[in-house]
């Protein structure tokens, strides 16, 4: 049986630890974090923490195509023989969609990636978006704020955000119940 988590960590290391450091710190950072809320899941930690892993892997230069990490890494990820679910969390991690939408790729993700809401693919956004880009632990709150700074006010990215922020808040604080209702 494949150590799917292990694997993960593996190929994201090999596709961003070089090539993007800031965000390979990020990305281990969520997928220890991930490992953290493995308890939460049940039967999916393993496809949590892979996820956690490869959620960023469309930075990677060599994957880039769209310019969208989450689409580019998840159409990837079924490329590299990854399953449906997995690319799919990937490709929705943290309110993709919103962005998705705003360039104009809404549809395409929708076609091509079935979106999941489950405690699964909450614990993977509060995996994320609790974590900011240096690896540090942040509130969903901060992180949002460090967000909208990095990026400024007129950006794409800030712009999703103040659409998405009510459904990325409600995916952390399920998570948080779910947490404090069975302490990990």
């Amino acid at each position: 049986m494949t150590d799917l988590p292990g694997l993960a960590a593996q190929i994201s290391a090999r596709q961003l630890a070089a090539a993007l450091p800031r965000r390979w710190r990020h990305v281990q950072a969520v997928g220890t974090k991930a490992e953290r809320l493995r308890p939460l899941v049940g039967d999916d930690g393993d496809v949590l923490v892979a996820a956690g892993w490869l959620h960023d892997v469309g930075y990677a230069p060599s994957i880039v195509d769209t310019g969208f990490h989450s689409l580019d890494g998840a159409r990837w990820l079924l490329r590299e023989g990854f399953g449906l679910r997995i690319a799919s969390l990937v490709a929705h991690h943290s309110c993709a969609s919103y962005e998705a939408a705003e360039r104009g790729l809404g549809a395409v993700l929708a076609d091509e990636f079935p979106l999941e809401e489950s405690p699964t693919s909450d614990a993977l956004w509060f995996a994320d978006m609790t974590t900011g880009p240096d690896g540090q632990d942040l509130t969903v709150e901060e992180r949002l704020a460090e967000i909208r700074e990095r990026y400024g006010p007129q950006h794409l990215v800030t712009l999703f955000w103040d659409k998405a922020e009510p459904a990325l808040l409600a995916a952390v604080r399920r998570t948080q119940a779910l947490a404090a209702s069975q302490p990990i």
